[in-house]
C-alpha cells in the first residue's frame, strides 16, 4: 500500500516539478571573441588596417597602450582586445568567447539548474550590456551576454561599419576540445546547439560544428589527441570571417599593408569541408580564418565517421586575468 502511494505521489509530483525547471532562454549567435594582444598598436593595425574593421569604443587604463578596444564587425559581433600584460607572454591568447541571449538572469538560473558553475547574480558592465562568465568541460571561458537598449552596443547600432571591411559577419569561433562526450553535452544538451557538421584529417575526428539554437553561428570543436603546444593554440584558437568571394577578398588584402611583423596570410586552398578559405594572422600569431558560406563545388560535403580522440586533460588556456567590467 505504502509503495503504490509512494508511486503515486511521484507521478502527481513530476510535471508540477518540470513545469517549475527554469526553461533555456533563446541563444541568438556568436557575440564575440575576446583575445590577449602584446601590443595595442600593432593588433588594431592588423584588425582596423588591414581588415578594415572600426573601434566603436574602448575602456581606458593608466596606460594609454593598455585599453580595452572593440572591434566592430556587425551591430551584434566584435572582437575584443584585451592588454597581454595581463598574462604571461608565453600564455595562450584566447581570453573568452561569448553568446548572445535574450534574457541573461534567465540563463543563469537555467544554468544552474543543469549544474553549470554560475556567478550569484548577474550583473551589468560599464558598457551598459549583462553578463557573466562560466566555464565549458576543457577550461575554455564562456561569457553570456544580453544587450540591452541603453548599452553602448545598442547605442552604435548602424555605425563603425566601413565599406573597407573584408567581411561583414563572424561566422563561427573555433575552441579546443579535449573532453568531446562532456563538451557535447555542455553545448548541446545544456545549451541547445546543434550538430551540423563533423570532420576528420586523419584516423580520427578532427573538427565538430555545433551551431546555436536560435541563429546561424556556430561554434566549431577543434579536437586534440595531445597536449597542443603554444603554436597549436594559436592557430586552432580561431575566428571565421565570412566572405562571399574569397579569392576577391584575397586581391583586396593583397593590397593592404599588414603590422611589421606580422605572418603574412596563406595562399587560398579549399579545406576539408569543401570551403574555400584564407589564413590570416594577426601580430601574435592567432589565426583569422576567411571562408566562404558554401562549398567550392556546390556539393556538401558528408559528414566523417571516423571516431572521436580519446578524452585529454583539459589544456592550459591563458591565466584568468583580472576581471574588467564591460
Amino acid at each position: 500500500m505504502k509503495l503504490r502511494f509512494v508511486l503515486l505521489v511521484t507521478a502527481l509530483l513530476t510535471p508540477l516539478l518540470a513545469q517549475d525547471a527554469p526553461k533555456r532562454p533563446r541563444i541568438t549567435g556568436i557575440s564575440h571573441a575576446a583575445f590577449y594582444v602584446s601590443d595595442l598598436a600593432k593588433a588594431r593595425a592588423f584588425y582596423e588596417g588591414f581588415l578594415g574593421f572600426q573601434s566603436p569604443f574602448s575602456i581606458p587604463r593608466k596606460d594609454p597602450k593598455e585599453q580595452l578596444v572593440w572591434i566592430k564587425i556587425n551591430d551584434r559581433q566584435s572582437v575584443e582586445l584585451f592588454p597581454g600584460s595581463e598574462v604571461s607572454p608565453e600564455a595562450d591568447r584566447l581570453y573568452h568567447i561569448a553568446v548572445e541571449t535574450d534574457d541573461a538572469e534567465g540563463m543563469r538560473l537555467y544554468l544552474q539548474a543543469k549544474g553549470i558553475a554560475v556567478p550569484p547574480k548577474t550583473g551589468i558592465g560599464r558598457i551598459g550590456n549583462k553578463n557573466y562568465f562560466v566555464k565549458d568541460p576543457n577550461g575554455n571561458t564562456v561569457e553570456i551576454v544580453e544587450y540591452l537598449a541603453g548599452g553602448w552596443t545598442m547605442r552604435e547600432q548602424g555605425k563603425f561599419m566601413p565599406d573597407t571591411r573584408i567581411s561583414t559577419r563572424m561566422s563561427h569561433v573555433g575552441v579546443l576540445v579535449g573532453q568531446f562526450e562532456a563538451s557535447i553535452k555542455f553545448y548541446g544538451e545544456i545549451l541547445g546547439f546543434t550538430e551540423i557538421w563533423r570532420g576528420g584529417a586523419g584516423k580520427t575526428l578532427s573538427w565538430v560544428n555545433l551551431r546555436v539554437p536560435d541563429g546561424n553561428d556556430y561554434v566549431e570543436f577543434m579536437l586534440y589527441n595531445k597536449a597542443p603546444t603554444r603554436d597549436v593554440m594559436l592557430t586552432k584558437h580561431h575566428i571565421c570571417l565570412e566572405v562571399a568571394d574569397v579569392a576577391k577578398a584575397g586581391a583586396i588584402l593583397q593590397g593592404r599593408t599588414l603590422p611589421v611583423g606580422s605572418k603574412p596570410p596563406e595562399a587560398m586552398k579549399t579545406g576539408v569541408n569543401g570551403k574555400r578559405q584564407i589564413n590570416c594572422f594577426d601580430p601574435d600569431g592567432t589565426r583569422v580564418e576567411i571562408m566562404e558560406p558554401g562549398t567550392f563545388e556546390g556539393k556538401p560535403v558528408p559528414p566523417s565517421n571516423a571516431p572521436a580522440p580519446e578524452p585529454l586533460p583539459p589544456y592550459q588556456p591563458a591565466p584568468e586575468a583580472k576581471r574588467v567590467a564591460k
